[in-house]
């Protein structure tokens, strides 16, 4: 066996190992440290064709603790209270003072900082709970709760920190004495934050009246979320050392460091209006900043390994922030454009009827259902201590994009009273807030075009990292034997996918593996199928292209597309299971597979058409989509019921719209919830009179269709809807700071009126 072995390697693989070395691209230290960062999980097994699906369903429920459970129930909801968006967005430009007073005091800005440091040591899932709830009152409040409890100083202190920063730093952030912002993106630096040219070069200066080793920053960063009221920084730059101060290499690479912002040199700029939001944001610049070492994240040792302490970062509050706000942005598209749909009437009847309107709610509805299913069980990885990277990259690119459709769709339904702006409009802030989630964290074109498969494909594969560190090793005789043991474990896994692929397509995923899971097997067994699919057309298009893949961009994005479709549709099969298979949220989850598996399909066929290998686009044809893309989405069937499920109030609907904040005042929301229910409650008092054809509910008691009760009912529900389909207007000098020259043109065209009227 030693000797074939022997021989394998020395005749086979050896002239591949040289051809693949010579091949390969050479890694930069960046991207090498971008695919090290976080974890894999669920997205593992989806690349190797065979998901297992009793894994998965395993996977703990994120639950909330009793303390977690109460602090949403009194200080968000308290906080939600206080919340006018309308005030925060057109007088105040800026939450209250006594908002600001009640997140620092109430320990908002430290939720996943550790109650040893001050902290609330909440959980993931209860970090995601808490924006979630609040982004359904306040955009501008749940940025502001968010962004500390994301990516910056408090997560990569507690990852990275010494013990001695720690103490220092973390209290002061949990209290909010301290409110932190991240300076990352810089005008040469977007997208590719390695391009940044901010600078710390390494020197003897004076801090504190002593001199010590330091660095003197030098940087000009921009889209700072909260930078324009933060009063400690981290930062993100280039160090280097030209005196050998430290070591003997002179670039070391990106590092990250905390900069309170009252030292000497710190410029605090003016605000940005992000998609006109007013959340805090702005630019801020260092001019000859000088920090002592101890001021770098992790101290001197971490000096240049900011970029991996990033992107470890990254890996976990990717996957909370901005899918939590997307999640709930679709959540309350549904429960809103389902109520409004119900109450509002066109052509005697309720424009929910109409197919037309039934298409898009449905597609809110089953969004809703969806992201708020891949939220919770990215939290339950979360939760565990697992930071998926490519999962999280995912998250913020799909929560994100399917939220900008719900949110689009809502306002097609909603039509002009979604358009008018005032104080009773419930969703025209949201709508304008899409485009900054699309936009921070990583751009989506960039994540879908390059992360997710880039990544994905190298990370979540079974062996190609492998099998790259053993190309790039330095020392040849060790990479062959490595390279040599992960290439035939390869070789291996690429046979059994090819069988498995085969049989699976050409019997539709029939004998597919599957758990029982009633009426929801048969998606199981899709699942399967396509998994197998995907990881075979990725084998074969990393074997014919190799580096030269991820600069086919659109090929890339269409295995992402596949990848991100696999883990979402997982994620609904899992909501379902963990929620009892509720048959009632049938409709929602077959709208799910339906689209998911057209979408599917159809990357699949664009992949085989464009595919630059055409014998072997030809060949995989043959085994994994003999019969074509077949899939056309969900029926109209699917398409009526799931569009339902928010028509009435139900347990159904609650389910799917669970944790929105709610105020009972005198809101555009708490307007149309009252007539929702009224409507409801009217139904059949209405159905009546349609009956005898009255429309005025006094001569429908006159006649005795309905009792004088009901017609009282009757009336204060048309009242209610009244209330909610009327729009706000403004009088000039409510909208303009300079009365005097709007009241005369005002006035002008009063006159004129007059004349015309005249004459």
């Amino acid at each position: 066996m030693r000797s074939a072995m022997s021989f394998r390697r020395d005749t086979i693989t050896k002239p591949i190992f040289s051809w693949a070395r010579g091949v390969l691209p050479a890694m930069s230290e960046t991207e090498r440290e971008a695919l090290e960062a976080g974890d894999v999980w669920w997205d593992a097994d989806l690349f190797t064709g065979n998901p297992d699906w009793a894994k998965l369903l395993k996977v703990p429920q994120a639950t909330l603790t009793d303390e977690e459970q109460a602090f949403l129930n009194g200080p968000v909801d308290e906080l939600c209270a206080m919340l006018d968006e309308w005030k925060i967005f057109w007088e105040w430009r800026d939450l209250p003072p006594d908002v600001w007073h009640f997140v620092k005091r109430e320990k908002f800005f430290g939720m996943i900082i550790p109650k040893e440091f001050g902290g609330l040591g909440f959980s993931p899932y209860a970090h995601s709970e808490v924006v979630r709830k609040i982004s359904t009152r306040s955009i501008a409040a749940a940025v502001t709760v968010m962004v500390p409890n994301s990516l910056g100083p408090g997560e990569l202190l507690m990852r990275f920190g010494t013990k001695e920063q720690q103490a220092r730093w973390l209290p002061r952030l949990a209290n909010g004495r301290d409110i932190p912002c991240f300076g990352l993106t810089s005008p040469e630096a977007g997208s590719d934050a390695a391009s940044m040219v901010d600078s710390g070069v390494i020197c003897k200066g004076t801090f504190e009246g002593r001199e010590v080793v330091g660095l003197r920053l030098n940087w000009h960063k921009r889209y700072i979320t909260l930078g324009p009221v933060a009063t400690l920084l981290g930062l993100a730059f280039k160090a280097y050392d030209p005196d050998h101060l430290v070591g003997q290499q002179e670039e070391l690479g990106i590092t990250v460091a905390l900069i309170p912002s009252n030292l000497p040199g710190v410029e605090i700029g003016h605000r940005h209006l992000p998609s006109m939001q007013v959340f805090q944001n702005g630019p801020n610049r260092g001019r000859d900043v000088f920090i002592p070492l101890d001021y770098v994240i992790g101290g001197k040792e971490r000096l240049g390994q900011g970029w991996k302490m990033l992107m470890t970062a990254l890996a976990a509050g990717r996957g909370i922030s901005l899918p939590s706000l997307s999640a709930a942005g679709a959540a309350y598209a549904a429960r809103t454009t389902g109520a409004y749909a119900r109450i509002r009437e066109q052509f005697g009847i309720s424009i929910s009827k109409f197919e037309g309107v039934e298409e898009p709610l449905a597609r809110i509805v089953a969004t809703a259902y969806q992201l708020d299913a891949a939220r919770r069980l990215t939290c339950a990885a979360l939760n565990a201590g697992v930071h998926p990277a490519v999962i999280s990259g995912i998250m913020k690119l799909h929560a994100t994009e399917r939220m900008r459709t719900a949110v689009d769709d809502a306002m097609d339904i909603h039509g002009g009273k979604a358009v008018i702006e005032g104080p009773q409009n419930y969703l025209g802030n949201l709508h304008r807030a899409v485009p900054v989630g699309i936009t921070v964290e990583g751009a989506n074109i960039l994540t879908r075009n390059l992360i997710v498969f880039g990544q994905g494909a190298i990370r979540a594969h079974p062996y190609l990292l492998d099998e790259m560190n053993a190309l790039a090793d330095t020392d040849r005789e060790r990479g062959l034997t490595a390279f040599d043991t992960a290439f035939w474990k390869h070789v291996g896994h690429s046979f059994q996918t090819l069988f498995r692929a085969f049989g699976r397509s050409w019997t539709f995923g029939a004998f597919a593996s599957a758990p029982d899971a009633g009426d929801a097997t048969p998606f199981y067994r899709q699942l399967s199928r396509y998994s197998a699919a995907f990881a075979l057309c990725a084998d074969m298009a990393l074997l014919t292209l190799g580096g030269a893949l991820k600069r086919k961009e659109m090929l890339s994005a269409r295995f992402g597309d596949i990848l991100s479709e696999l883990y979402l549709l997982s994620a609904a099969l899992k909501r379902w299971q963990d929620e009892g298979r509720q048959t009632e949220d049938f409709a929602a989850l077959e709208w799910c597979m339906a689209t998911g598996f057209k979408t599917i399909e159809n990357r699949l066929a664009e992949i085989l058409a464009n595919l630059p290998n055409r014998f072997v686009a030809g060949f995989l044809k043959l085994v994994v989509q003999p019969f074509g893309a077949r899939v056309l989405g969900p029926s109209d069937r699917v398409v009526h019921q799931c569009a339902s499920l928010v028509l009435e109030p139900s347990a159904v609907r609650d389910r799917l719209t669970a944790d929105l904040a709610y105020v009972d005042d005198d809101g555009g929301f708490a307007r149309l919830e009252r007539a929702f229910k009224l409507v409801a409650g009217t139904d059949a008092i209405a159905k009546r009179m349609r009956a005898a054809h009255i429309s005025d509910w006094k001569e429908a008691v006159a006649k005795g269709v309905i009792t004088q009760a009901e017609g009282e009912q009757l009336a204060a529900t048309r009242e209610a809807v009244a209330k909610v389909i009327e729009v706000d207007d403004f009088a000039p000098e409510a909208l303009s700071p300079i009365y005097k020259k709007t009241g005369d043109v005002h006035q002008f065209f009063q006159e004129l009126g007059e004349q015309r009227a005249a004459s």
